[in-house]
């Protein structure tokens, strides 16, 4: 195996993480900026919808400018630029301020989603093995760090501002620093139409299968972070410190699969992780849901972290593998629906609690993880198109990467 590749490997964990490391100091710092701003929380539901418009118009425009630059050059322009908006929600003092922050940074984080998973569909190519899972799971790592970090900074009186504007500068020259070690993927040419103009190429009908399941299971991922501490608050009346341990519980599960998913793949395929993971969240969920202790809650939102963690992570790849020369492309479709899902978990589920107690409304994100169990075999390459297969960094090709 190439150096070089080995190196490349490791700018995009660092990316994964930095990208964690920066949603999650500002996850950290959300109350503290709110206050800041003289918001309620009301509005600071609506403002954060502009941050996932922002992702989503970041993760739609970066990912053909992708196929087009290379992602030599799109991984740390957006780390860039995500690293860089990070300052500006500190520095907000109204919500007009704090609305275009959000803007600002939801744009940046998707364009760094879409451009670094892209790059990790190519590293992942030139390893010719399943490597996409640990990527996902240092991002987890990298929000984990930060709410350390942010816990300690706050505890000690330090300003939003100045931490957020620390992490940026940071995030922005370490960017910049490991941009060297990337692979350097060869730009799209796509086809030209016979008067020279380039023709778009439709995305295929595949991918927005696959984005439709990324919606659907990253929505059950927005559901474990918005609403299993009051499931265990609300329904099982465990006081706030046993309650929040339900998200924990899913999270460090979530990392600790994604760990050992690409293994797992490499043994039994994408489509058996897909399958089996849907199931064995389905399961988690529904024991989670229906659990008259504390204790077995607990154990259901760990095993829904477990079946979930390895699912998402081959849907990307699957739409990278698709089409080499459109990877990004095909990577920002099924990121941008995911994306959606996952702020559609709030949305969705918040209205029903109206209709039905909490633990059966839990019950709708157990039926789409069945669905994604039952429709994995989307992940199975089609017999023409072989190009989907990941294929080893061969020794000519060392001196291209």
């Amino acid at each position: 195996m190439p150096r070089s590749l080995r190196f490349a490997r490791w700018a995009t964990f660092f990316y994964f993480g930095l990208n964690g490391f920066v949603m999650g100091m500002w996850i950290v710092h959300i109350p503290v900026i709110e206050h800041r701003a003289g918001i309620s929380h009301t509005v600071l539901g609506w403002l954060l919808l502009l941050l996932g418009a922002g992702a989503f118009a970041g993760m739609q425009l970066v990912g053909p400018l992708t196929d087009r630059l290379g992602a030599r050059i799109a991984v740390p322009a957006g780390a860039a630029l995500c690293s860089g908006a990070l300052a500006l929600p500190g520095l907000a003092g109204g919500p007009l301020a704090l609305g275009g922050a959000l803007l600002a940074l939801g744009f940046g984080n998707g364009c760094l989603d879409v451009a670094m998973n892209a790059h990790a569909v190519h590293v992942e190519r030139a390893y010719g093995r399943p490597v996409m899972s640990a990527f996902h799971a240092v991002f987890s790592i990298g929000g984990v760090l930060a709410a350390l970090l942010g816990a300690r900074t706050l505890g000690e009186g330090v300003s939003p501002g100045a931490t957020l504007g620390v992490v940026a500068a940071l995030g922005l020259t370490t960017g910049l620093l490991a941009a060297p070690a990337l692979l350097r993927t060869s730009p799209s040419q796509g086809s030209a139409a016979p008067g020279g103009r380039p023709v778009r190429r439709r995305t295929p009908p595949r991918v927005w299968a696959l984005a439709a399941l990324a919606l659907m299971l990253m929505l059950c991922e927005g559901v474990a972070n918005d609403w299993s501490a009051l499931h265990l608050r609300d329904v099982l009346d465990a006081p706030a410190s046993t309650a929040a341990l339900a998200y924990g519980a899913f999270a460090t599960a979530m990392t600790v699969g994604r760990l050992l998913t690409d293994r797992i793949a490499a043994r039994v395929g994408a489509v058996a992780v897909l399958r089996h993971g849907a199931g064995v969240a389905a399961l988690g969920l529904g024991t989670a849901a229906l659990a008259p202790w504390v204790p077995l809650a607990l154990a259901g939102w760990a095993l829904f972290g477990i079946g979930l963690s390895g699912c998402v992570p081959q849907l990307f790849s699957a739409a990278g593998h698709t089409d080499p020369e459109t990877a990004a492309t095909n990577v920002s479709r099924v990121a941008g629906l995911g994306y959606l899902g996952m702020l559609a978990g709030p949305a969705v589920i918040g209205p029903l609690t109206h209709l039905a107690p909490l633990d059966v409304v839990l019950l709708l994100p157990v039926a789409l993880c069945v669905v994604g169990a039952v429709t994995a075999g989307i992940l199975r390459p089609d017999s023409d198109t072989p190009q989907q297969t990941a294929t080893p960094v061969r020794s000519a090709e060392a001196s291209n990467i």
